[in-house]
């Protein structure tokens, strides 16, 4: 408790030595209201507009901070002015005292809260700051600031060491383990996330356990934010990317190339071998000439090594439909400009199955762009489709209401 100051100088009581008591304690309020005013006034109207006129226009600026120190005058005006004013009680000064001590703790943590936003905004113009934000750690940084300040705070207002408060703290260890279970874990995370690069903004992440696929717009301590590709916002929380599993479509950002992995169903049926009329026609294709050629070369050569026995057709190695259309397939794949000659670029038979014999396509496109990647991809498979039946080939379709209607009418 402050001691009540009695040694005002005789100048400042003379001009209320002849007014009543409560006259002298309600002029001397109205004086020390009117000085802690003019004091803001000037402060927020003058001199901090004048600095901030000197500032930049673009950019992150300091005036929030100076804004919040701002008000740390009218509040050391009035802690101090309160122990002269005459008649006053030792409570109310007291009482006047501490709140404006708190007051002053508050604004001094506000205007630190405020330069590590700063901070932030500044570090976000770094290069490397999409790779390894900053944002979490400040926020952890922030708990620990607001919480150092309700313990001042609290001292202030209680007149007590803060020591004293903190001693007790020991005692509530495991309550605060509980309440702060979320942000320890989101620590921890983002630690680990930061530290192996495994997520930055702008990052396209899929999590199909939680109905995630999208780019990630915001990382901070608690909660990630992705923007999905039908533009809503999901907020996963940070230490979710930890213990669930999730891809991250980066390296195919930065390798340049989108791949293409898609099947052609060739009804086997239409699969058999070629005879010589139709090989001979098959040269009109500019892509097959040179493979035709060397194809019937190494052919030739096979069957001449069996002797008598090559005069069989069934001992004879002979060009398939399906093999000339796989060639087909490759060339025109190697042809493409909007196809990656770097990456793995191959046409290959899967599994035969039920649903006929897939043609799979495997190779990368030279952009990553979705819209250009699926309008690539579509062409290829437009031209695929319309040049099959050139080699003999079939799809394989599910039978249609329109099919059972043809052939019931053939039948009958």
């Amino acid at each position: 408790m402050r001691p009540i100051m009695t040694d005002i100088p005789s100048s400042v009581i003379a001009p209320f030595s002849n007014l009543p008591a409560w006259a002298e304690t309600l002029l001397g309020l109205a004086a020390l209201v009117l000085a802690a005013t003019i004091a803001n006034f000037v402060i927020k109207k003058i001199i901090l507009r004048l600095a901030l006129s000197l500032l930049p226009d673009e950019g992150p600026t300091p005036a929030p901070i100076v804004a919040r120190l701002a008000n740390l005058v009218p509040a050391i005006i009035l802690s101090r002015g309160i122990e002269l004013i005459p008649h006053l009680s030792e409570g109310v000064i007291t009482v006047t005292h501490n709140v404006a001590t708190a007051f002053i703790i508050l604004t001094t943590v506000l205007a630190i809260n405020a330069g590590l936003n700063l901070v932030n905004e500044l570090y976000q113009r770094r290069p490397n700051a999409l790779n390894r934000p900053i944002k979490g750690y400040l926020q952890v940084l922030k708990i620990a600031l607001f919480a150092g300040a309700a313990i001042l705070i609290a001292a202030a207002l209680m007149e007590q060491s803060p020591l004293l408060l903190l001693s007790g703290l020991g005692a509530m260890a495991a309550v605060l383990m509980l309440v702060f279970k979320d942000t320890i874990l989101s620590l921890v995370a983002s630690v680990q996330l930061t530290s192996n690069d495994m997520i930055r903004v702008g990052d396209w992440v899929e999590m199909p356990q939680l109905n995630i696929d999208g780019d990630i717009i915001d990382i901070a301590l608690h909660t990630v934010k992705v923007q999905n590709w039908d533009k809503t916002i999901a907020t996963v929380p940070t230490h979710r990317l930890i213990t669930d599993s999730f891809r991250n479509w980066r390296g195919m950002a930065e390798s340049g190339g989108r791949r293409i992995k898609r099947s052609l169903l060739i009804d086997q049926n239409s699969i058999r071998f070629l005879t010589d009329e139709e090989e001979a026609a098959l040269h009109r294709f500019a892509l097959l000439d040179n493979y035709l050629d060397r194809k019937e070369a190494e052919l030739n050569k096979w069957n001449q090594r069996l002797g008598e026995k090559g005069e069989q057709p069934v001992n004879q190695r002979r060009l398939t439909n399906i093999g000339i259309f796989r060639a087909y397939m490759t060339a025109y794949l190697r042809a493409q400009a909007r196809i990656s000659k770097d990456m793995t670029l191959m046409v290959r038979q899967l599994q035969p199955g039920s649903q006929g014999l897939p043609m799979e396509i495997y190779c990368f496109t030279t952009t990553t762009e979705w819209i250009e990647y699926e309008g690539i991809q579509a062409d290829l498979f437009d031209h695929l489709l319309a040049i099959l039946p050139e080699f003999g080939l079939r799809l394989f379709q599910e039978p249609s209401g329109s099919d059972m209607r043809q052939l019931l009418s053939g039948a009958a």
